[in-house]
C-alpha cells in the first residue's frame, strides 16, 4: 500500500490518548488505525442500509423464528466441583 506524507493539525491530548489506547508507537500508526476504523464503519453502515431495504426470504424469516433445543445443553456435570471458587 502506498503511503503519503501529510501535514495535519491534531489535538495533542486526543492523539496521546489514542496512541495509549491502541498501544501504537507513533502518531502515524494511531491515525492509520483511526482511518481504517472510520472506513470500516462507513462501509458497514452502507451495508446495513442496503440489507434493511431488502426484505428477508421465507427461509431467513424461518431461521429467526426457530427456537433452540436447550436439552442438548443439559448434562450431569458438577461445574462448581470442576471450578471451585477460590477463597
Amino acid at each position: 500500500m502506498a503511503r503519503e506524507k501529510a501535514t495535519i493539525t491534531v489535538d495533542r491530548e486526543k492523539l496521546s490518548q489514542a496512541r495509549a489506547m491502541l498501544g501504537v508507537p507513533s502518531a502515524s500508526a494511531a491515525i492509520d488505525v483511526a482511518l481504517s476504523e472510520l472506513i470500516r464503519r462507513h462501509r458497514l453502515r452502507n451495508d446495513l442500509r442496503a440489507y434493511a431495504g431488502t426484505p428477508p426470504t421465507a427461509e431467513e424469516a424461518a431461521l429467526g423464528d426457530a427456537s433452540p433445543d436447550w436439552d442438548d445443553l443439559a448434562d450431569d456435570t458438577d461445574w462448581e466441583a470442576e471450578w471451585p471458587e477460590e477463597r
